[in-house]
């Protein structure tokens, strides 16, 4: 396992983050949604995640109603001071008016409930899950920078941000001088590699580091689906995030070539693809089933060519887009062509 640096900070990671968003009871609120692995089986993964070095848990008030963080408390037990916990806040989890979001009351509260359930006096690395519109980003910022003068909050992060919104968040802080947001979380796959037009090149410039959630586009990549089988799992009650299917197709076949190449898996090798590109600090896996996992972590000892990426990279590429095709033009490549054709 191999640790990195988190953006501008002097925290280190393990670039597989163990997530758990499975971590809930059998008939719990996000059973039906992406299963459920029960206490034993939670326990488990986290002490298979440690023994392949992982020294990060990902998982959010919102997670199983609060059962998620519960049983990642329980499973770390007198392990807790010598691994980190990354959690987050905004969604709500009942229907009152200031339940939503990222106000100062909305904080303070949401912090207190995450710090009980979780079994702790502090959280590592406490994350915005996404952008409050009706919040003042000046309160929003405050507040998370009392949580670390307090020393309930470690570090703080941001998840699901626009490029331009994570630009403003980190100028905002600069500017007030409060605590600085130290990593992103975004979705970023094969499949779906939208987070390179604007967020991860902000990310990369602003000195932010990155977790990549749903790396596996919640199974599409684990090789279970293909254009002659579409297996049953969560993609068949939940398709998200989408996916453009004809080329998803296209991407899965170049992967299961390379991955036979390397005697591998095929969801390994699209974790290790994104452990191979630039800007990527960890990759969020979870499983529901132990073998899952175990097959996961073993992306970590996977090294790809710069043939091979070359080739993942080609059948994956995104359209581009203005103003991004502009710098392609000036340098007299076909594309400003092709775009006239």
């Amino acid at each position: 396992m191999k640790y990195k640096q988190l953006g501008h900070t002097g925290l280190y990671v393990s670039e597989l983050t163990l997530g758990t968003m499975t971590f809930d009871n059998e008939g719990g609120s996000y059973a039906d949604l992406v299963g459920a692995t029960g206490q034993e089986l939670a326990t488990r993964m986290v002490d298979l995640a440690i023994e392949a070095g992982v020294n990060i848990f990902d998982t959010a008030n919102v997670y199983s109603s609060g059962v998620s963080e519960e049983m990642l408390g329980v499973a770390l037990g007198d392990r807790r001071q010598d691994n980190l916990i990354a959690t987050k806040l905004y969604n709500t989890m009942t229907t009152g008016p200031n339940d939503l979001g990222t106000s100062r009351l909305a904080i303070m509260r949401e912090v207190e409930g995450s710090l009980k359930r979780l079994g702790t006096d502090y959280i590592d690395l406490y994350q915005v899950h996404n952008f409050d519109v009706t919040t003042p980003l000046e309160e929003t910022l405050r507040a998370l920078d009392d949580l670390v003068r307090q020393g309930k909050v470690r570090y703080i992060g941001l998840s699901n941000f626009a490029g331009w919104q994570i630009a403003k968040a980190d100028g905002m802080a600069r500017l007030l001088g409060t605590e600085r947001f130290a990593s992103a979380q975004s979705y970023y796959s094969l499949v779906g590699r939208e987070l390179e037009r604007e967020i991860l090149p902000a990310a990369m410039d602003l000195g932010l580091g990155t977790f990549i959630w749903s790396p596996l586009a919640s199974g599409f990549l684990s090789g279970k689906y293909t254009r002659d089988s579409e297996a049953s799992g969560r993609r068949a009650a939940f398709d998200f995030p989408p996916v453009a299917k004809d080329q998803g197709y296209d991407i899965v076949d170049v992967l299961a070539a390379i991955a036979e190449e390397k005697n591998a898996s095929v969801a390994q090798i699209a974790l290790a693809w994104l452990l191979h590109k630039p800007g990527v600090t960890s990759v969020i896996v979870g499983a529901r089933k132990e073998a899952q996992l175990v097959d996961n972590l073993g992306a970590a000892d996977i090294v790809l060519s710069d043939e091979e990426m070359a080739r993942l990279d080609e059948i994956s590429a995104l359209k581009h887009e203005y103003p991004g095709y502009l710098p392609i033009w000036r340098r007299g490549d076909t594309l400003f062509g092709q775009l006239h054709d």
